[in-house]
């Protein structure tokens, strides 16, 4: 037999310091009816008055109290018996957020810009899963895989915490890049429900998307999109490295980033995915993870482990017994009339 609660604690907190107190207390108020009786009268008379109040009794009825205390103590330490081999399954779906980190992410119509707030939705995302295998893509002119599929959600995070532009050296937002590239990274397990999450400002007109979306649908990946910035365009920042002002084309004309949702509109209702536009109150996550959350949970990982029996009833029952049995002892001891007629 073991208990869960660590040893030193199931001595001193659940056995030492209930006994000692239950012991503290019920001296203290047999000391008290002991005090009373002998200011009431002496004890001969007491006894010849108000016969069967015995001193003795209270004082069995204490140690039951006692022991009644000490079971519980037992039982509140969780005894428990012998060991059973169980399975944990974990289920889920395998889930990719692929994040442009291309230099139009750092236009500022969302606060501070664009790419921190991508930066701060996948993170949300991350926390509002349970269960579920996440992997996590950059892109710009290119994309790569930042983070494989794992469970490791604390993992995750700390790879889309360090995101930044510069990452990836080739300019540009190539979305159908970023599209294939989360399909390969979903393929290695062909019947686990895939999801693609992808968070963008969308301005793409090289790498046909919406083709990358058809391939998509074909391989099981559906798609979710979250829009970052304005319909109505903001200029560039120039790179820290690039000194100050906004990015300007070969005319000299300051390039001016919109957010193109029709692009993305198209790439997820091709997958049987949804858009969504990025808001402050992060609405679209909570819509993105109730959506995951109906879909067809497939089975990540099982492990064998082995568990105790618990036996805290048997205790507990002796404890109800020994506290039951004190509160229906009588403190007084009833004589039979003849008895007290001879005294």
């Amino acid at each position: 037999m073991r208990f869960a609660v660590p040893t030193e604690q199931l001595i001193l907190w659940l056995l030492i310091v209930p006994v000692v107190a239950t012991l503290v207390l019920s001296a203290v108020l047999i000391r008290r009816r002991r005090a009373a009786r002998l200011a009431l009268a002496e004890p001969a008379l007491l006894d010849r008055i108000a016969p069967g109040a015995l001193l003795g009794r209270l004082r069995s009825k204490a140690a039951l109290i006692v022991v009644g205390v000490v079971l519980l103590g037992l039982a509140a330490g969780r005894p428990q018996v012998g060991t059973k081999l169980g399975v944990a399954k974990r289920s889920g779906v395998d889930l990719v957020i692929a994040l442009d980190v291309s230099d139009s992410m750092l236009a500022r119509d969302l606060k501070p810009n664009r790419l921190e707030k991508a930066r701060r939705e996948a993170l949300s995302l991350v926390n509002l899963l349970d269960g579920d295998r996440v992997g996590v893509i950059i892109f710009s002119g290119s994309a790569f895989v930042q983070c494989p599929l794992t469970l490791d959600y604390g993992a995750a995070s700390m790879l889309l915490s360090a995101v930044e532009t510069g990452t990836i050296p080739r300019p540009g937002t190539a979305l159908g890049e970023a599209i294939r590239e989360g399909v390969r990274a979903l393929s290695t397990q062909p019947d686990r429900t895939k999801v693609l999450v992808i968070m963008t400002d969308g301005e793409d007109h090289e790498s046909e998307p919406l083709e990358a979306a058809r391939e998509a649908a074909e391989a099981g990946v559906r798609v979710y999109a979250i829009g970052l910035g304005s319909t109505a365009g903001e200029p560039i920042p120039l790179n820290p490295e690039e000194g100050s002002g906004y990015k300007r084309d070969r005319a000299g004309q300051i390039v001016m980033s919109r957010l193109d949702e029709a692009t993305l509109e198209d790439v997820a209702a091709a997958t049987g995915g949804r858009y969504y536009r990025a808001t402050d109150s992060e609405r679209e996550l909570d819509a993105i993870a109730e959506e995951i959350s109906k879909m067809q949970q497939g089975e990540l990982e099982s492990k064998m482990f082995a568990y105790y029996e618990e036996r805290f009833q048997v205790p507990l029952a002796a404890a109800l017994v020994f506290i039951l049995v004190e509160a229906f002892l009588p403190e007084r001891v009833r004589r039979r009339r003849g008895v007290a007629r001879a005294k």
